[in-house]
């Protein structure tokens, strides 16, 4: 037996975007009901970012978004307007946006696996690097170039610096050393920053190494005399089993910045799923991702990163069709289960705000919204053990009466089911839930 006690009279504050992705909507030529710009837009999903579009023919393959596809001549002219190659990016942003999302953007290339490399070699000029972003930026943001005036706010420097180490000899995401990257941290962030002061600048999306990231701010400062460069947001990312372990990085991610002077920045995870294991486990973590398991991994990650004072956002990797969307099936684009969390958490996120909300249970999560008229609660039963046996989970609550919620089951059988018994009786209800289910309470 387990128990969740929910205070409606206690409120600890907004619920904030843990339902974010990375990618946007397949959209099929004219035709919105191809594709699943609907079940996209209908998740109310908050930010996009735009990291690996490239590898998807859809959103415009090679030629989308990275800045070496946007800028194919390193040597050209960075202010003549026909150096850039603009039009696929165009497209995919405008599907992003017209999901009702907006895009993050991030600056820099795909991981490149192959043997040799494009996007992620080391720019050979840091300063007009930074230039061509401006110029992205300001297409997008400005009109520069027959552009747009579109609210992106958030521009995030590269991605992954510090995935392998100085000496491999496959380096994926940077081909230069971790001072080279903090070199050009500190050229572009304060080039886009003097541009762009009201946007948000930041980076560096950190693969894992916490260490690295230590001496990335040593570095970064010694390259900016001995002061900070910006970092509106720092985002980093992981992957693996634990919800709590993804919400103590979070903390340790946090208090790193914080340790090296910076306040008032935003705490992205900005790619984060079910890993089990990279080499021989893989298989089975991809299985997971896409069927019940991943779902209510999702959904516990989502209740335990909203808990997490230390952290201001998820981005779930990756709502693009590959092997790890968990939220629409790689032919068909129709939800699997794993898109219910997004739907669930998007009517939490309309509510608005926190209400207090204590499990006694490491494997049962709860997160619930209140605007003092309606009321939203997704409980999940999680488990990373595969024989743990079913559970029941007694709901207790107080102050705000809920005879007569909608109680909702997403479990192996059932997706967003009415559960049979759906009357709270003295404001408490028991829950017989198989392992790995989710259920979505509103009045």
């Amino acid at each position: 037996m387990s128990n969740v006690k929910i205070d409606f009279t206690k409120c600890l504050g907004k619920i904030k975007d843990m339902h974010a992705v990375n990618n946007g909507p397949i959209v099929a030529g004219s035709d919105q009901t191809r594709g699943n710009h609907l079940y996209y837009k209908a998740a109310k999903i908050p930010y996009a970012r735009n990291h690996d579009a490239a590898f998807d023919s859809r959103y415009g393959g090679e030629h989308t978004v990275d800045v070496c596809a946007i800028f194919p001549n390193f040597d050209a002219d960075v202010n003549d307007p026909a150096s850039y190659d603009f039009p696929c990016t165009d497209h995919y942003t405008k599907q992003i946006i017209e999901a009702g999302t907006k895009p993050f953007y991030r600056l820099g290339s795909k991981i490149e696996h192959g043997i040799k490399k494009y996007g992620t070699v080391m720019p050979k000029d840091f300063k007009k690097w930074a230039e061509i972003c401006e110029h992205i930026i300001r297409h997008y943001t400005e009109g520069w170039a027959d552009g747009f005036y579109y609210d992106i706010e958030y521009w995030e420097i590269w991605n992954e610096p510090d995935l392998d180490p100085d000496d491999s000899t496959n380096k994926r995401c940077w081909s230069g050393t971790e001072k080279d990257f903090a070199r050009l941290y500190v050229i572009a962030s304060n080039h886009l920053k003097t541009c762009f002061p009201h946007l948000k600048i930041g980076g560096p999306a950190l693969a894992w190494n916490e260490d690295w990231l230590e001496r990335f701010f040593e570095n970064v400062r010694e390259f900016n005399g001995g002061k900070n460069p910006p970092l509106d947001f720092l985002s980093w990312h992981w992957y693996g089993t634990e919800p709590v372990k993804m919400s103590e990085k979070g903390t340790r991610i946090y208090d790193i910045a914080v340790k090296a002077g910076y306040e008032g920045f935003e705490s992205i995870l900005n790619e984060w799923n079910y890993v089990r294991g990279w080499s021989a486990e893989f298989i089975y973590s991809l299985k997971t991702i896409i069927g019940m398991k991943g779902a209510a991994f999702t959904s516990a990650c989502m209740t335990v990163g909203q808990k997490n004072p230390k952290i201001d956002m998820l981005m779930y990797y990756d709502a693009r069709p590959t092997g790890m969307n968990g939220l629409f099936d790689y032919y068909t684009l129709e939800p699997l289960k794993g898109y219910y969390p997004f739907l669930i958490y998007s009517n939490l996120k309309d509510i608005g705000t926190e209400a207090e909300s204590v499990s006694d249970d490491g494997t049962v999560y709860s997160v619930c919204a209140y605007d003092g008229k309606r009321a939203a609660i997704m409980l999940t039963y999680y488990s990373e053990d595969d024989d743990v046996l079913n559970k029941s989970v007694t709901i207790t609550a107080e102050g705000f009466d809920l005879d007569n919620a909608r109680v909702y089951i997403t479990d192996e059988e059932n997706t967003m089911s009415l559960y049979p018994v759906r009357t709270f009786e003295n404001n408490t209800l028991t829950l017989f839930l198989k392992r790995n289910s989710i259920v979505y309470i509103e009045k």
